[in-house]
C-alpha cells in the first residue's frame, strides 16, 4: 500500500544464524554479546570485581569437584534454538569429551553462576527465568553490591520455585554437591 508505513521490523535470529555470524572474524571484534530469546544482547564490559569473581569461582569448584564435574567458565550454553548465553561459570556432568563437538544444554548442567554488579537487574529479570524455563537445576547469583548469594532451585516454566538469599557469614552448597560448601563472603571477595 502507497503511504502506509509499517516501521522497522526485528529480526529474531536462530542460534545458527547467530553461530554463523560468529565465523566472521570482524563480529567478535567488538563488544561482548549473547542471544538471549533471538536478540543479539550486548553484555556490560567485565569489570575487575566482575572478572575476580569469576576467576575465585573457577578456582575454589575446580580443586573441590575434581572430576565428578566439568566447570565451564564464559562459555556458550545452548538452550533451545532462540538463546546461547554464556553464564559466567557453568558446572556441568563429566566427562569434558562430551562437549568437544557440541555446546552443553540445560540437561547438562548441575548448576551455573552470574555474577552481578551491573548486571543485576538483567541477570534477574531475563537471563534466570530463561534458564527455569528451559530446565536449568540451579542458579546462582552472586550480587556483589548487595553482598549476598541468591539460589534459584526447582525450576518451571514460570520461574523458579525456590528462592533463597544468603548474606556474609553465611554458606551455600550445590544441590548436585552437598558437600561442596562455599562462604558467601569468600564468592563475595
Amino acid at each position: 500500500m502507497i503511504g502506509v508505513s509499517v516501521g522497522p521490523s526485528r529480526h529474531r535470529f536462530t542460534i545458527d544464524e547467530y553461530e554463523a555470524l560468529g565465523r566472521l572474524e570482524e563480529f567478535w571484534h567488538g563488544p561482548r554479546l549473547e542471544l538471549i530469546e533471538g536478540e543479539i544482547v550486548e553484555m556490560t564490559p567485565s569489570g575487575p570485581d566482575h572478572a575476580g569473581g569469576v576467576r575465585w569461582l573457577n578456582a575454589a569448584l575446580v580443586p573441590r569437584l575434581g572430576d565428578r564435574a566439568v566447570v565451564s567458565v564464559q562459555s556458550p550454553l545452548r538452550l533451545g534454538d532462540l538463546s546461547e548465553p554464556e553464564p559466567d561459570v557453568t558446572v556441568l556432568v563429566p566427562p569434558l569429551d562430551r562437549y568437544r563437538h557440541r555446546h552443553p544444554v540445560a540437561e547438562d548442567v548441575l548448576f551455573l553462576v552470574e555474577v552481578s554488579n551491573s548486571s543485576l537487574r538483567f541477570d534477574r529479570q531475563t537471563k534466570v527465568p530463561l534458564y527455569a524455563r528451559h530446565g536449568v537445576a540451579e542458579v546462582w547469583i552472586v550480587d556483589l553490591a548487595g553482598e549476598a548469594g541468591e539460589v534459584y532451585c526447582r525450576p518451571s516454566a514460570v520461574g523458579y520455585g525456590m528462592v533463597e538469599r544468603r548474606g556474609r557469614g553465611e554458606t551455600v552448597s550445590p544441590a548436585a554437591f552437598p558437600d561442596v560448601e562455599l562462604n558467601v563472603d569468600e564468592l563475595l571477595g
